[in-house]
């Protein structure tokens, strides 16, 4: 069902939020609206609601109760009282004028600082974004076993401790900031993760715009903030370009400047001059330079800026030395000392989260095939492809690996 689909995509996280905060319990929460959409299928064809999200949220309360009743979770403990009858979006909106961006909202509540710092932006991609645990876990290159821990953990933490999900002040922002920051990155990188922009993802792209804009209002001073409002808004002009006439991704050194979007490059330069000012030397602040750098060429015929993007990345390293870091360094190293230079550095890399991490097959099999060892490039290629990439992903991929 359409309907179904369109409303569980748009609701689920301010619904399961809604439910968390009534029942302090997220398990119990993800139970009832999964449960509520499993009734929506057989009575929406018959009838369907107006309000979609308070439909959703009326049935998946009523099964909460049940389930407390039945399993009798809090032992001896009173059933929470009837509510009066505000919608769902009502239980979330309270503090609108605070905070006036709905997502943006649920983002900042539930990356609780009770919760464990490495669990914080994890349970913020499933509970708002609807991440899989497998796509949290390749995010941030680890095993899934390993999140799926930490989510439990988070889970537990918030029942036993009895942590409200409500909006915090102004005052409690910084302490929460960075994992809002790392949900709102790693969102937007699952729909950029998809050229074409058709996946069940993409509609994070022009949410993300929104967010980072919303947020570089609320907190005008923050370099990382503002940083990353450029980041999007330099990554984002770039997709008309992406996909070519044969639905093929085209990489970003060849892609026509021509066909970027320049009033979302205009929009985003602003961005990352405040930046500059108020934090020059911060991670996030040298990731929006690789971008703007890009972003300045004009046509095909400009030099792809490759020396000014490895000293960006050489400068990234040294504050934040990660294996993501290190593999797209390895991307610009290649260009300006040769494939030999990036393979060995890639070849180092001992995380064992890479092995699920897409782009670093991707970047590996590129770097064989220049150097002429086109078994090895073959079997990199077909690891990137076991890792389902999006389509325009991987035709291109397929293309790669059949001229191997």
């Amino acid at each position: 069902m359409d309907m179904l689909d369109r409303a569980a995509r748009a609701y689920k996280g301010r619904i399961i939020a809604a439910l968390a905060a009534r029942f302090r319990d997220l398990d119990i929460a993800e139970e009832a609206f999964a449960e509520a959409c499993t009734r929506a299928v057989t009575a929406w064809p018959t009838e369907a609601p107006r309000n979609p999200a308070a439909w959703l949220y009326r049935v998946a309360d009523r099964v909460a109760l049940d389930m407390l009743r039945r399993h009798a979770i809090r032992a001896g403990a009173a059933l929470p009282p009837p509510e009066p009858d505000p919608t769902a979006e009502e239980l979330l909106m309270a503090d609108s004028t605070l905070i006036p961006d709905e997502r943006l909202r649920l983002i900042f509540i539930c990356c609780h600082p009770a919760i464990h710092p490495e669990a914080r932006a994890a349970l913020t991609l499933k509970l708002v974004c609807g991440l899989t645990t497998l796509e949290i876990a390749q995010a941030f290159l680890a095993s899934e076993t390993t999140v799926a821990q930490r989510l439990v953990r988070a889970k537990r933490k918030i029942a036993d401790a009895g942590i409200s999900f409500e909006m915090p002040g102004p005052q409690a922002w910084p302490e929460r900031i960075d994992a809002v920051l790392s949900t709102i990155e790693i969102a937007y990188a699952r729909a950029h993760a998809d050229a074409a922009g058709g996946g069940r993802h993409s509609d994070y792209a022009a949410e993300m715009l929104q967010v980072t804009a919303t947020l570089a209002d609320l907190i005008p001073h923050d370099a990382d903030v503002l940083a990353l409002a450029a980041m999007i808004r330099f990554a984002e002009a770039r997709r008309p370009a992406r996909i070519d006439a044969d639905g093929l991704m085209v990489p970003l050194d060849q892609q026509d400047p021509a066909l970027w979007n320049a009033a979302l490059i205009t929009e985003a330069r602003p961005y990352l001059a405040s930046a500059l000012r108020f934090g020059a030397a911060r991670p996030r602040v040298l990731s929006a330079l690789v971008h703007a750098e890009w972003c300045a060429r004009n046509s095909l015929e400009d030099a792809a800026p490759w020396p000014a993007v490895l000293v960006i990345y050489d400068a990234l390293v040294a504050v934040r030395d990660d294996p993501v870091t290190r593999l797209n360094r390895a991307v610009a190293l290649a260009q300006v000392r040769g494939a030999a230079t990036a393979l060995d550095e890639i070849d180092a890399l001992t995380l064992p989260g890479l092995i699920c991490f897409l782009p670093y097959h991707a970047v590996r099999a590129d770097l064989l095939a220049r150097l002429g060892q086109r078994d090895a490039a073959r079997i990199a290629y077909d690891a990137a492809l076991n890792l389902e990439p999006e389509p325009a992903e991987r035709r291109w991929l397929e293309r790669k690996r059949d001229c191997c």
